[in-house]
């Protein structure tokens, strides 16, 4: 197998729309594993990076979630789109845990004191650039500051859940969840264990 250093030699970058984000269109030359290098075209959709959190109460054994509108799921199926989520946000600027603590006071009208990082992932590398930011942070009753909700300047309209959380991991078995950010932070918990 032949391998380089140097495998992409990018050719052009063009935007095609910078409506709500921004998609390129990228032309480039491949260095293949054969040594043969070959002229592909992609499209990428460039939103931003972001951050989700798992929010819990090993007190209570319950976690946050959120449900709101998802228009690209609406029109892939998903009868009135509404989703259910761990909250998350675009970074904007900030760092990530910076980010996670704003969308969840903004979200979930929580102010959470500590937020771990877990890992990172990119969340469909075939299309979008995004890289996700994954924490967990523990909550209780007192850390609530507001009713949440989201920002109405950004059209968000969420409702708060808080569920058991193994009412939240039957939900995924049943596909009432279905986003892969909360499958992969619900699947973490169980794994960690961290409302046992």
């Amino acid at each position: 197998m032949f391998m380089s250093e140097e495998r992409v030699k990018l050719i052009g970058l063009e935007v095609l729309s910078d409506d709500w984000y921004v998609l390129h269109k990228g032309t480039y030359d491949y260095l293949r594993r054969d040594g043969t290098w070959q002229r592909q075209t992609r499209e990428a959709y460039d939103r931003g990076n972001g951050a989700a959190i798992l929010l819990y109460s090993r007190a209570k054994k319950t976690v946050i979630l959120t449900r709101q509108f998802r228009f690209p799921t609406f029109i892939n199926g998903n009868r009135g789109g509404m989703l259910i989520e761990v909250c998350a946000g675009l970074l904007d600027e900030d760092e990530p845990a910076d980010c996670i603590r704003r969308e969840v006071e903004e979200e979930t009208g929580y102010r959470v004191r500590e937020v771990h990082k877990v890992f990172e992932a990119f969340m469909s590398p075939g299309s979008v650039t995004e890289r996700l930011f994954f924490f967990i942070g523990e909550y209780e009753a007192r850390d609530q500051i507001s009713g949440g909700g989201g920002d109405d300047k950004e059209g968000e309209d969420i409702e708060v859940l808080e569920l058991p959380f193994q009412e939240a991991l039957a939900m995924l078995d049943k596909g009432a969840i279905c986003d892969a950010k909360t499958i992969m932070l619900l699947q973490y918990a169980q794994l960690r264990r961290l409302l046992d």
